[in-house]
């Protein structure tokens, strides 16, 4: 049989499977491109071939390929589940050491340890999870986890002040049953708690508005400390609210380095233990995401992606979900963690639809915190009205037009817009990888005005020394143009009156956004007239004139009326702002 795991040479090579192939690829399978894809695997190349994003059509496909008897499933078995060991612990019920938490702070994490046994496997012999009780009486299950030598955690994102009391609960003995108290106190300064969906926009749980200005930086945290240490640094002065980052490690363009530890123990050398997990890999994780968080910055957490050479990218439907366990249950009580089930889910040819619905469950069942979620595309956009999904993120669907697409996602999904991907600043070879800083801070107004949120990134080639270090990939340093410019832009949208911008009717020409009734915004982006001729809402107002690029604000003399003339510097990316008086 052939399926998604076969590459498409090996079906090419079978004239039975080359047909099938000609039939439903045929852009691929009958033109000159089919030698450059021989080493791509079916599952990868489905997501190139516009007639395969109707299911019912791959589904065909694949029935008809796997009826061919010529060849031979590519995919070594997955590994099975693993049950708890029933057996594993028949000691004294609740006799494992207790330490109970300190005093927490609200949104901070409020953690249980236990010392416990540590003989066979615990990360897959034991399972554990403790109920706590909130001071106003309600309850929530939180899942445990292993955490090596013998101990074990069990973290609650605190989320409301006063007393609260847990009891665990566990297939070993020495765990189960232990009961406990805890106290959350106020919230540190500058804390807000976790961000949650607030119509098209967003708040934080406290009520304080959060606006995602993201920027992309996949595998910054399995590079060397002192690389690392400069990505923080860089960030503390850059106007980023959030970054996207990569649990497992990437390969690819400029990402050919070999990380020093994984999610799982092991090399690629050596192979990985996949029924065990290096919790000093994840201390290490979980210090960068306290970081982050004390630098103001949401961690947008890719779970899965395709770029892989270590095997992670098809690790099984068992392994898959153990691992989506063991993470959000280490890391869902920091109140700054976003999940993205995949970076261009579409390209993880190991997985469909009903896979991602799957996966997304487990997370669902894990996270009793309701942080954020959604997945992410390269071409095929998913369905994002399921329910699971709590905002768009969306990459470019075209090389040059996407966020002039954001008030239509926003109207066929009724959800935020976040295009985390508009391609990237940078002088690279790959279309995705060049545009200049105008064209990007160009592309964040564009999609603003329209009420959504654009992300950053940034590509530019490093000096002959510097070991492949571009932002997007590495993190380090930002040399570009455009995050000042986005900072501005960020400044601006905080001026408004309730701290964000909705799409307002527009003329042909030009979109216009901000506060019905109290604040519009006119962006011209590459246009560059020497005057507009403005119709104001009732009462009176105050115009603005802003240069976007020179991050300037020019106030119009006087309040106005009705139809006015505002005369505009025959510049690109210029913008007008009219607030009522």
């Amino acid at each position: 049989m052939f399926d998604r795991a076969s590459t498409f040479g090996e079906a090419l090579d079978s004239p039975a499977a080359r047909a099938v192939l000609e039939k439903y690829m045929p852009g691929i399978a009958a033109s000159p491109m089919a030698t450059q894809f021989r080493s791509g695997r079916l599952g990868q190349l489905i997501a190139i071939v516009p007639s395969l994003e109707d299911p019912a059509v791959r589904d065909e496909m694949w029935a008809a390929l796997a009826a061919i008897g010529d060849g031979e499933s590519s995919r070594a078995p997955y590994a099975p589940a693993i049950a708890p060991d029933l057996s594993y612990d028949d000691g004294e019920r609740a006799s494992a050491g207790l330490t109970s938490p300190a005093p927490t702070p609200l949104w901070d994490v409020l953690e249980i340890r236990l010392d416990g046994p540590s003989h066979g496997n615990p990360f897959v012999d034991v399972e554990l999870d403790a109920v706590f009780t909130r001071p106003d009486g309600t309850e929530v299950r939180v899942g445990g986890f292993y955490d090596g030598d013998g101990v074990y955690l069990v973290r609650a994102l605190a989320d409301a002040l006063g007393d609260w009391s847990f009891t665990t609960r566990s297939t070993a003995a020495s765990l189960d049953g232990i009961s406990g108290a805890a106290t959350v106190v106020g919230a540190r300064e500058g804390a807000h708690g976790p961000v949650r969906v607030d119509g098209f926009h967003f708040r934080h749980a406290d009520g304080t508005r959060h606006r995602p200005l993201g920027t992309t930086a996949y595998a910054w945290t399995h590079q060397p400390e002192a690389l690392q240490e400069q990505t923080l640094a860089t960030l503390a002065e850059a106007p980023f609210s959030k970054i996207r980052m990569c649990l497992f490690p990437k390969s690819y363009l400029f990402n050919a380095n070999e990380p020093a530890d994984f999610v799982f123990p092991g090399s690629l050398e050596g192979g990985f233990d996949l029924e065990r997990f290096d919790p000093a890999h994840f201390r290490r994780l979980e210090r960068r995401i306290h970081q982050l968080a004390e630098l103001g910055i949401q961690a947008d957490l890719i779970l899965f992606h395709a770029y892989d050479r270590w095997g992670f990218a098809d690790l099984g439907p068992a392994v898959d979900e153990r691992y989506l366990r063991y993470v959000v249950r280490r890391l869902a009580a920091f109140s700054n963690v976003w999940w993205s089930m995949a970076n261009e889910y579409d390209l993880l040819w190991s997985k469909d639809l009903d896979d991602w619905e799957r996966l997304a469950a487990v997370v669902g069942e894990e996270d009793p915190f309701g942080h954020l979620n959604s997945i992410h595309n390269c071409r095929p956009l998913y369905d994002y009205s399921r329910p699971w999904i709590t905002h768009v993120s969306i990459q470019r669907v075209d090389v040059y037009r996407t966020a002039e697409n954001t008030d239509e996602w926003r109207e066929a999904w009724g959800k935020p817009v976040v295009i985390d991907e508009c391609a990237y600043e940078g002088d690279i070879d790959q279309g995705w990888g060049n545009i200049t800083g105008e064209e990007m801070t160009r592309r964040f107004w564009e999609g603003a005005v329209r009420g959504g949120y654009v992300g950053h990134g940034e590509t530019y080639l490093p000096a002959a020394d510097a070991d492949d270090v571009l932002w997007w990939a590495k993190g380090g340093e930002l040399t570009g143009t455009s995050p000042d410019r986005i900072g501005f832009l960020e400044q601006l949208q905080a001026e408004a009156p309730d701290g964000v911008w909705d799409p307002l009717p527009s003329d042909w020409d030009v979109p216009w956004g901000g506060a019905a009734g109290e604040q519009i915004v006119g962006y011209f982006g590459f246009n560059r007239p020497r005057f507009r001729n403005v119709f104001l809402p009732d009462g009176s107002w105050t115009i603005d004139v802003i240069d976007t690029w020179n991050m300037t604000v020019d106030r119009v003399p006087g309040t106005h009326e009705g139809n006015t003339r505002v005369e505009l510097p025959g510049r690109q990316f210029m913008a007008i702002r009219a607030t009522r008086a």
